[in-house]
């Protein structure tokens, strides 16, 4: 199988990161344990959120996986 590109964007005013794998916006992920959902629905099962963190899979904007401001 094909690696997924797999994009978090920085987060945005609500707290949120908009995930994007090949391109397609999955979604808002508030937590890693959100964005293992997203990735596993597009087809990446198996990975949790240690994998995600660590992943050279997933491509970081505006801050790492310990990046998730509260959502007020």
């Amino acid at each position: 199988m094909a690696e997924r590109r797999v994009i978090v964007q920085a987060p945005g005013a609500a707290g949120g990161r908009r995930v994007q794998v090949d391109g397609e916006e999955l979604g808002t992920a508030y937590s890693l344990h959100d964005l293992s959902v997203f990735v596993q629905r597009a087809g990446l099962e198996g990975m949790d959120e240690l994998d995600l963190a660590m992943s050279p899979l997933i491509e970081w904007h505006g801050g790492g996986p310990e990046v998730w401001p509260a959502v007020e």
